[in-house]
């Protein structure tokens, strides 16, 4: 799975920092989201679909890895 975010409409709530701050960050710059790990394993599968979830621009989406 691959975190895809679009910055463009991220409007910076830092909701996705909060769910889970190993995966993601917020720019120095305008507050938009900055993914820190675009291929989460784990627990941190779980913690990116919550932060799909909860972002209030609907900026982020899960995509399947090719194999």
């Amino acid at each position: 799975m691959r975190i895809v975010a679009d910055t463009g409409r991220c409007v910076g709530a830092g909701q996705c920092v909060l769910t889970e701050p190993a995966l993601f960050d917020q720019s120095e710059d305008d507050g938009t989201i900055v993914v820190l790990n675009e291929t989460p394993h784990g627990e941190l599968v779980e913690k990116a679909r919550q932060a799909v979830h909860v972002c209030p621009a609907q900026a982020l989406a899960l995509e399947a890895l090719e194999e």
